[in-house]
Formats: structure tokens, sequence, C-alpha cells
């Protein structure tokens, strides 16, 4: 899950006074690392420099949470030996997704002639603070992204709506690039189904039941070593009950869904870009690149490849279906990997989405 927060002070004292050991060894060097550069966050007077605004704004910044879905989280504590792998993989689609809202979401204002204009911009720095566990000891892979308000170069502050209207893409895409590095850097595959609950193939239900994350009171402030983090964890899953696994379903697992894609996108009367890219990041079941996507849809969708901002270019739902692309090439289902091959199946029997689009 992705969750925006406006920062309106530049203390960053939460970040930087929390060690977060419970990941120790499992990640390059200390909780802070820099998207741009290298090298770990030296201290308060270091981070706070990420933050920026103007004398017209109050925003000084934002803190993007963006979280690992629960089976995931669950990875760390189950399997010792492939956590490394899972703290890898949620940081390269942390990485992954900051890059998609930079490039579509990071825009500021401009007024000429009476008329709004989009302008890209670029953050000066981002920081962000890789954390396991929740306020009550339940593992919890998450990470906080800091941005300032201003952004580098800038006269005024960030479009705020923009960020906004691009979180929801931005969630899809993080998962969806999620599971693909899941399954490219440890032997779990994690998947979607149909109904948009994530999970892990093989990983009883019954763990998820155990550190459910939900609880009456937000709980203290943690700051626990590695060591007792682990022997808190093994003392948790002796209360462990068995619920089952739940089996993906069968078929290709490089095709997207196209029931899930339509689906997605049923009902609007304008599509925007973002629209775009949440649909078929949620249909790759399986996952995909987060660059493999972006290529996938530019491809597409040549007219909408150089949108962003909250005035995005939009389409029609017929085209955003691609429904002509069907009628050229027939039913041939979409490889996430073969561009050429993409199609939404159409149904034999009267009443199918298919049938009512024409």
């Amino acid at each position: 899950m992705l969750r925006l927060f406006v920062r309106r002070s530049n203390d960053v004292n939460y970040f930087t006074d929390d060690p977060a050991h419970e990941l120790d060894g499992l990640r390059e060097g200390g909780p802070g690392w820099w998207m741009r550069g290298s090298g770990d966050t030296r201290g308060p007077d270091d981070v706070r420099g990420v933050f920026g605004t103007t004398e017209r704004s109050a925003v000084q910044g934002y803190d993007i949470v963006v979280a690992a879905p629960r089976p995931v989280s669950i990875l760390i504590a189950l399997d010792p030996e492939h956590a490394a792998g899972v703290v890898g993989a949620h940081r390269a689609s942390v990485a992954a997704t900051i890059g998609y809202l930079e490039e579509r979401a990071l825009v500021v204002r401009d007024r000429r002639g009476g008329e709004d204009r989009d302008e890209p911009a670029r953050w000066r720095a981002i920081v962000s603070y890789t954390h396991g566990l929740n306020r009550h000891g339940e593992p919890h892979l998450h990470d906080h992204v800091l941005v300032g308000a201003r952004p580098d170069g800038a006269r005024g502050v960030l479009d705020g709506r923009a960020l906004f209207a691009h979180v929801r893409a931005a969630d899809a895409l993080y998962r969806s690039s999620l599971r693909h590095e899941i399954a490219q850097r440890t032997p779990w595959t994690a998947w979607r189904s149909f109904q948009g609950i994530e999970h892990v193939q093989g990983l009883d239900e019954g763990l998820r039941a155990l550190w459910g994350g939900h609880h009456q009171g937000r709980g203290e402030k943690l700051a626990w070593h590695r060591d007792d983090t682990v022997r808190q964890w093994r003392r948790d899953l002796e209360r462990f009950e068995s619920q089952g696994t739940v089996a993906p379903p069968r078929g290709d697992r490089g095709r997207l869904d196209e029931h899930s894609f339509a689906g997605a996108l049923e009902g609007r009367a304008d599509v925007a870009r973002r629209h775009v890219v949440a649909a078929w990041a949620n249909a790759a079941r399986y996952g995909q690149a987060a660059k493999d996507t972006a290529r996938a849809i530019d491809q597409l969708y040549p007219t909408l490849a150089e949108s962003r901002g909250v005035r995005e270019a939009t389409i029609g739902l017929t085209q955003a279906r691609m429904i002509g692309v069907v009628r050229e090439r027939g039913p041939r289902p979409l490889a996430v990997s073969e561009l050429a091959g993409w199609a939404q199946r159409p149904r034999e029997r009267s009443g199918s989405w298919m049938d009512r689009s024409r």
C-alpha cells in the first residue's frame, strides 16, 4: 500500500532516531538510504535539507509511505535465509515507484496567457528509510520516502493535486514490481487474485491471521534489536493455527489478465495514462518490471506517452481497451514479454463486455 502524507515541519528526528535494528543483516547499511547517490544518511541536519518550500507555502514536503503486502512482509519472519532478497525486492520496487512519481506526477503549475500548464520537475534529493516492524512487533516491511515540496530549480512548489492523483497508479506499479522482484530474488512466488488480494504461493493463510496488523490501539513506537525481534516472532509462531493455502489460477504466468484489465476501466468516459498504468499493473497477476510496464503502455498508447500531472491527456474507453486491436489481430492472448501478442479475448456468448462495446 502507498500512502502520501503532507509534512508541514522539517523535523526529521522521527526518521533519523529509529535505527530499525530489526532488519540488521537483511539490508545494505542502515535504515536510511539515498535514492540518488550512495551512502547512508548521516543525521538530522543532512536529511532536513531534503525538504524545501517557498514563503507562500506552509508545506515543507511529503512522506510517501510504501508498504509491502502482508504476505510479503511475513516472509522476512518466516524465511530468514531469503529475507534479504525480500528486502532487496522491496527497495528496488520502491525506487521504481518513486521514479514513476517523479516522471509523471512531479509538476509545477505555470500560468501563461491565462492558461495553466504542467511543467515537469525533479526533486533535488530523495531519502528513504526502510523498516521491518509495526508498532505491535509484527513483520511490516515498509519505507518512508521523504521529498521536498519545492522541486530542484523551481520558483514555486509542486502541484500536490498531481501527486495525489497518481497515488493509485504508483501503488499498483509498486506491487506489480514487487511480485516480479520477489520471483527474481527468492524461490517464492507472489501473485494477485482477480479480487485484488495479494498472495504468496504456499504461504498458509493462518500466518496472515497471526500477523494481521489490525489492533484497537496504535501502540508505542518500537526500537527492537534483531535478536529481540527474531525471538518475538518465534514466540508468535507458537500460536500459529493453520488455515490452509490459496492456490493461484492455472495458466500462463507471463500473461496479463485481460478481464481484470478491462474491468478496471469500466465506467470511465475518459481514460488517462495513470488509469491504464493502474489497470495494467494490477492485471499482471505475477508482476512485471516497472520499466517493462512503462515501455508496453507507451508503445500501445503513443498518444499518452508524454502525459503527466493532473491534467493528463485522455482517450476513450474503446481505445483504452484496444478493441480495434482485438478485431484486427483476433483472440490472441497477451504475453507480458511479447507486446505483439496483445488481445482481449472476445467471448462467444452474447452479452459480454466485447459485445456491449460494439
